[in-house]
């Protein structure tokens, strides 16, 4: 599933330099998001070897349902693993001295959890489930320290990961909102975060904790263990784009960084991989700079955001992922990409970097090279409400846009390594369906639409190849996921083409024909 990634890809490690070994990171590390896909064990372990073959020496394992807690086994779902499968992995990392950093959302992005009844009394809000009440610091701290102390039993870093990013509902309840209007959005966020990072020492563990809030509201800093490891994620923004980063570094605490290789706005239909080869270029060598002593390569599945599916008018019966992305299988490049990057002073160099990997990978000529990387850089726009998002052109030049990269992705034949080339037609032919879906739908909305152009439309959705890429992505990713994911990953997929049909084949019943 994931291709060993060849060493001629990356810099040597006789390579270094004593300016290199002073710069380097001490944590070189990878981030598993496993909310929505969660990867089969034998996938699971031949990703933590590639990984350890080249440099990375810690993995931040984002469990969330798919840990089997004991005390709240109403939280772990379908795709769980077993206790001994988890004790197995980290038997395995431990054998490739790769330390496993459990992280367990402690405050925002915990869904998951107050899904479920028994957690009703700790949300902040009753019909959004993202976020705990920070005021019911005693049981939200049993919760938790049941939580902790389970992930403690199968995990033995010496880290503990409580999340702590986006609490987008900071004083949202009454009495949340009391404090806030009281002491200020920090005090009420930095209270719970200390909280929170005293139960971890009081666990003889270092507290790690997302950046993002603190740097928008410095005060949270105060009084917090002088141990705890803040992670500035950087997706290729200004370094203030959450706060005055100055205080940040001027606070004391240990600072690692981290880039994405999977972000927004990526979802299922994009990806915009420039963007993700310019964070590499860009904040790799700027968290050197900054003294940050470790990166963390962040690869998010979704944007931890759900859309609840309510049974009655207070009962949720489930949450759909607002965005999904592609599976890690896709974007081996650019994990090449960061693990050259991670083993190198010198900034990546992106167009040298793909040359090389296309060569290597898939025996591919300077000219196809250029080719293929012209046409996954071209036109990495996304749609809102209609309308391209970032640039003035119109629906219909983007979607021919996207047929063009598409095309010029079938006509590249790699002479080794197939099945890995062929996620990118893949992810090109994805998108050109959706952006298919999405004109006809702009059509529909259209003041001048009528039922008699619903046959038309109709054709045109129906000649898509849907069940040619379901079967596609079937073969792709089945070493990766489980049979009932890839049902899944397939039908989400095509939800608007689906409402679209229904939705013109009534109108062609109206129309009489």
């Amino acid at each position: 599933m994931i291709r060993k990634i060849v060493a001629c890809c990356l810099v040597s490690f006789s390579c270094y330099t004593a300016m290199a070994q002073q710069q380097d990171f001490k944590i070189k590390g990878f981030h598993l998001d496993l909310r929505i896909q969660v990867m089969k064990l034998p996938a699971l372990k031949q990703f933590a070897l590639q990984l350890s073959r080249h440099g990375i020496n810690t993995l931040v394992m984002e469990w969330e349902a798919s840990y089997p807690y004991q005390q709240h086994a109403v939280i772990a779902n379908q795709y769980a693993y077993t206790r001994e499968q988890v004790k197995e992995f980290i038997r395995y990392c431990d054998s490739l001295h790769l330390d496993v950093i459990p992280l367990q959302q402690s405050f925002g992005h915990v869904e998951y959890i107050l899904r479920h009844a028994r957690y009703k009394a700790l949300r902040e809000d009753q019909k959004d489930y993202s976020q705990v009440n920070p005021i019911r610091e005693e049981a939200c701290k049993a919760l938790f320290a049941d939580l902790y102390k389970d992930l403690m039993s199968t995990h033995h870093s010496k880290y503990f990961h409580i999340g702590g990013d986006e609490t987008y509902l900071l004083g949202h309840s009454p009495e949340s909102k009391a404090k806030a209007d009281k002491l200020g959005k920090g005090r009420l966020y930095g209270d719970y975060i200390k909280m929170l990072c005293e139960l971890v020492v009081s666990m003889h563990k270092i507290p790690v904790v997302w950046a993002d809030i603190a740097l928008k509201y410095p005060d949270a800093l105060q009084g917090l263990p002088k141990q705890t490891v803040f992670v500035d994620w950087n997706y290729g923004w200004d370094l203030n784009r959450f706060g005055d980063h100055e205080k940040l570094m001027q606070s004391g605490f240990e600072i690692w960084g981290a880039p994405a290789i999977r972000s927004g706005p990526d979802n299922f239909f994009l990806t915009d991989w420039q963007k993700h080869f310019n964070n590499i270029r860009d904040f790799i060598p700027q968290a050197r700079q900054l003294g940050y002593t470790g990166i963390i390569m962040t690869s998010w599945s979704t944007s931890g955001i759900y859309s609840p599916v309510f049974e009655t008018a207070s009962g949720v019966n489930d949450l759909v992922a607002v965005r999904r992305v592609y599976p890690i299988s896709g974007f081996d490049m650019t994990i090449a990409a960061y693990l050259q990057s991670i083993n190198s002073i010198s900034p990546l160099q992106t167009d040298y970097f793909v040359n090389d990997y296309t060569k290597n990978q898939f025996g591919f000529s300077t000219a196809q090279s250029a080719a293929f990387w012209n046409a996954l850089k071209r036109a990495p726009y996304e749609v809102s409400q209609g309308k391209v998002v970032g640039a003035n052109i119109s629906l219909a030049a983007l979607l021919d846009s996207a047929r063009a990269t598409a095309a010029i992705l079938h006509t590249l034949k790699p002479i080794r390594n197939s099945g890995n080339f062929q996620h990118f037609p893949l992810m090109a032919d994805i998108r050109v369906c959706y952006l298919s879906c999405l004109l006809a739908e702009s059509a529909m909305n259209d003041s001048s639409y009528t039922v008699a152009q619903a046959k038309g439309l109709l054709q045109e959705l129906n000649a898509l190849p849907m069940a040619e890429l379901d079967n596609r992505f079937t073969t792709l990713n089945s070493a990766l996921l489980y049979p009932e994911e890839i049902i899944t990953e397939n039908k989400l997929r095509k939800e608007k083409w689906n409402s679209l049909k229904a939705k013109l084949n009534a109108d062609v019943r109206r129309n009489g024909n």
